[in-house]
């Protein structure tokens, strides 16, 4: 009997079986698919797997695209008026701490300074003077005292005498005295008694000592006080003209420039917002996210506008209270229709490692953090 012509089987097929080219296959056979089933169910088993280990994965983690980042931002402005004789920076430039950035014309501020300084001369002119004149107070009025009564005591031996004289004469008869020798001594009596009411009024006018040495000390003190004054606003003359250079609170960037060369600005204006080098994150996590959520956790950072970026951090604090309780105008859920709002509460992370300083990152930039509950 003739054997059956054969086919040749095509090349690739053969390849994928492992049958050698030049071999023929029957017509009538079947390919064995048991391996196929294998391979086919052990993929399914391994996403079934991988599903799982990223469930669980997910279990432990809390994320958010309700994240950006912030960091601190100063207003600069000048604390005295006057116009913009120097403009030292541009926008979005760098400074360091103390670097100027504005001059203002200093010119009225130095004549202050001077004035001040004239009148703090002035005073303390003065109150040497005073100083002078109060040392002499307290040697003159007690030598002053002392002479009132050194004349009241002559003035009273005086008046003794001229009392016995008086006396004397008054006992005389007639014969041994003559009326005008009586009325002398009478006369001489009452002057040396004036003397001594005289020396009196000189001993009661210098015995206050203490106090009129007190009345010196008194204007010594207020020509002080004005000496004080005086150096107060010398002072406060050199400040101003001092803060007539606005200088860097921080190290930072230069944004939102409000200034030109030759303004007019005034104590307090907003020239400059300085955003400093500092970074972290605001995240705003739904209140259902919390539960496991403490400080310290670890935390995978992406950064929208840098993908290459991956940083890392961790929770650092978690805001007593949601965004919503601190807005202008808070919710009044205790009047009307209540609907009730999932809640989003701030959470501080603080960035570890990861930052590159050829990127910096803006403030308000779109972050994703991942945190880790373990």
């Amino acid at each position: 009997m003739e054997t059956p012509a054969r086919e040749a089987a095509p090349a690739g097929l053969d390849r994928q079986l492992g049958a050698d080219p030049n071999s023929v296959t029957p017509n009538n056979a079947k390919p064995k698919n048991g391996a196929a089933r294998t391979i086919g169910v052990g993929l399914a088993l391994l996403a079934v797997a991988g599903a799982g280990w990223r469930f669980l994965a997910a279990a432990d983690v809390e994320s958010t695209d309700d994240a950006f980042i912030d960091g601190r931002s100063a207003i600069v402005s000048p604390q005295v008026a006057g116009q913009v004789v120097s403009l030292d920076v541009a926008d979005n430039q760098f400074v360091t701490k103390g670097q100027q950035l504005v001059r203002i014309d200093p010119r009225q501020y130095e004549n202050d300074r001077a004035l001040a300084a004239a009148v703090l001369e002035s005073a303390k002119a003065q109150l040497g003077a005073q100083g002078f004149g109060l040392e002499v107070a307290k040697k003159n009025f007690p030598a002053l005292l002392a002479q009132a009564q050194a004349q009241l005591a002559a003035a009273e031996a005086a008046a003794g005498k001229a009392q016995a004289d008086y006396n004397r004469q008054a006992s005389l008869s007639r014969q041994a005295t003559s009326l005008q020798e009586v009325d002398a001594a009478r006369a001489a009596l009452k002057q040396a008694e004036a003397q001594v009411a005289a020396a009196q009024a000189q001993v009661a006018q210098a015995t206050p000592v203490r106090q009129r040495i007190g009345e010196t000390e008194k204007v010594a003190g207020q020509i002080q006080g004005a000496v004080d004054q005086a150096q107060a606003r010398l002072q406060q003359a050199e400040l101003n003209l001092s803060w007539t250079v606005v200088a860097a609170p921080q190290d930072g960037w230069i944004t939102k420039r409000n200034v030109e060369l030759g303004n007019y600005v005034a104590p307090g204006q907003q020239i400059f917002a300085l955003v400093g080098t500092e970074r972290w994150v605001i995240a705003n996590f739904k209140e259902v996210q919390l539960r496991r959520m403490k400080p310290g956790q670890k935390v995978r950072i992406e950064v929208d506008a840098y993908p290459q970026l991956d940083l890392e951090g961790h929770v650092d604090s978690i805001q007593q209270g949601s965004g919503s309780k601190f807005t202008a105008f808070p919710p009044e859920n205790a009047t009307g229709n209540f609907v009730k709002v999932v809640q989003r509460v701030p959470v501080k992370i603080v960035i570890d490692k990861g930052l590159d300083p050829n990127l910096p990152l803006p403030l308000g930039l779109s972050v994703v953090p991942r945190v880790s509950l373990k």
